[in-house]
């Protein structure tokens, strides 16, 4: 685990206060912690526990994991396209259709900003008109 890199914390954390149009004090009641508590943060004085990042992350609608980094407790990671893709294709409130535009909207912008232009698409099953029947009861259309 990375050390807590407190100077830069507290700076993020007001430059997302503010840009969240919050006091210190508005902050502070929707986070649960003290007003003072907050402004030590701020100013680099304290190292907050990852339960109170989580707490200042909620109540300035950021992830939790955006905080981590800035305190040093995780390493940055570059964004997780099959992750991404993954997390569409599990989502039992989609149907295959909806899943796979969500997919090719997604990989149509990643190749315009010049990522994963040759990545494959994932194997979500047939498309359209396609003949993949394997037998799969999971993988026969919805509709």
């Amino acid at each position: 685990m990375a050390s807590l890199n407190v100077g830069n914390l507290g700076e993020f954390l007001r430059e997302q206060r503010r840009s969240a149009q919050l006091s210190l004090r508005q902050l502070a009641d929707a986070a649960g912690v003290s007003n003072p508590y907050l402004s030590q943060i701020e100013r680099g004085l304290r190292k907050p526990s990852a339960d109170i990042l989580q707490q200042l992350a909620k109540a300035l609608r950021i992830s939790a994991e955006t905080l981590y980094v800035q305190a040093g407790i995780l390493d940055e990671r570059e964004p997780d396209a099959a992750g991404t893709r993954s997390a569409i294709l599990a989502d039992p409130s989609l149907d295959e259709r909806q899943k796979q535009v969500l997919i090719q909207i997604y990989e149509s912008f990643r190749k315009e900003n010049g990522l994963d232009a040759d990545a494959p698409a994932p194997a979500a099953g047939p498309g359209p008109g396609e003949n993949g029947d394997t037998g799969d009861a999971a993988s026969a259309p919805t509709s």
